[in-house]
């Protein structure tokens, strides 16, 4: 029977077209959803009033099947390969908990409440730069294989980088969340973040794991990749009827303000081509291997954004400035992403020449 670390190491297919095409779908979403919104007013509110504890129930619903399956792909097991890539995963970590989330709150107030404060609504400002900093303080889980395939990533290196962000993100994602929140003037209740952990990282990881060993011990590696291939589109397709009831929510002020969506893109890009940039260049200053700074690189620049969507819904509701935002690193996530991979492959010559 192959191990999953031997089974992350095999070539895995290309993009599905949900995969490829997520920007696409996200336009689409966003198109339905306004309709939606203005055709049918009164049940998109009776949905938006389905809460419990402030926990909306069909997303909290949809959110779980939107994050398990992605989970079910992380072996915890790969932490113990951590000695085997210390420099690549050093710099992911430095990258992705010491300078991610902080850039991003720097990115968030110069150019939210300062450069482009006249062109959005002031009582949403604070909202739009909570949903950015929840963005960028959840590391990228499950498309991040799909990023380091594209670039003949170490599959190794990533697998034990994804692990081991994942075991962090359980015990930092509140803490660093609430220091960058506090630091902006933004007041969140402990209580409420602490019960979005639980809900969005700490249940569905457990969840994920008892379902992936008790799949492995009956079938093994086969019977796994059968199971994540039949409930893969449901991530996606979660994803995409989430999105939908943000936007029948968030439709009116879109048709207010249509700026708002490529306003929000500002910082979220400049924050994609910093940290890859930076993770890129500092594996090649410390000697690391082309095929481990490619991954390296991704992680510290992709987000976890089923998770930042359902902490910004938690947090604020459906109808925030933070879910909006959280929603916009959905829309460019793919093409700004496939971006990234053309750098780094193009530029692997340079690389290897001046890594030691």
């Amino acid at each position: 029977m192959s191990t999953p670390a031997a089974a992350a190491a095999r070539p895995a297919a290309a993009m599905s077209i949900f995969e490829r095409y997520l920007t696409v779908w996200v336009a689409l979403c966003i198109v339905a959803g306004i309709a939606l919104g203005q055709v049918f007013p009164a049940q998109v509110q009776a949905i938006g009033r389905m809460e419990f504890a402030r926990v909306n129930l069909p997303v909290g619903m949809l959110i779980w099947v939107m994050i398990i399956p992605m989970l079910l792909k992380i072996d915890f097991g790969a932490l113990g390969q951590v000695r085997d890539h210390v420099r690549g995963i050093g710099v992911t970590l430095a990258v992705n908990w010491l300078v991610k989330p902080f850039s991003m709150a720097l990115l968030a107030w110069l150019f939210i409440r300062h450069v482009f404060a006249p062109y959005l609504p002031a009582d949403q400002l604070d909202s739009y730069i909570a949903g950015l900093i929840l963005l960028a303080a959840a590391p990228c889980t499950a498309m991040v294989f799909v990023w380091s395939r594209l670039t003949g990533g170490d599959p190794y290196f990533t697998l034990t980088q994804v692990a081991l962000n994942d075991t962090i993100m359980i015990f930092a994602f509140a803490p660093i969340v609430a220091l960058l929140l506090g630091i902006s003037s933004i007041t969140v209740p402990w209580d409420t973040l602490l019960t979005s952990v639980g809900l969005y990282i700490v249940v569905p990881v457990i969840v994920a794991q008892l379902i992936r060993s008790r799949v492995l011990a009956r079938g093994g590696q086969p019977a796994l990749d059968a199971l994540l291939g039949r409930i893969g589109p449901w991530s996606i397709a979660a994803l995409l009827v989430t999105l939908v009831l943000l936007f029948a929510f968030q439709g009116e002020q879109i048709l207010r303000q249509p700026l708002v969506i490529a306003i929000l893109a500002v910082p979220i890009l400049i924050q994609v081509f910093f940290n890859s940039g930076l993770a890129y260049l500092a594996n090649r200053a410390v000697g690391e291997k082309h095929s481990v700074a490619c991954p390296s690189a991704l992680i510290g620049a992709s987000n976890f954004f089923e998770l930042a969507v359902a902490a910004a819904i938690s947090l604020f509701g459906f109808d925030s400035g933070a879910a909006l935002a959280t929603v916009v690193g959905v829309l460019i996530e793919v093409p700004v992403m496939l971006l990234v991979v053309r750098v780094v492959n193009a530029s692997r010559g340079w690389y290897e020449h001046g890594a030691s």
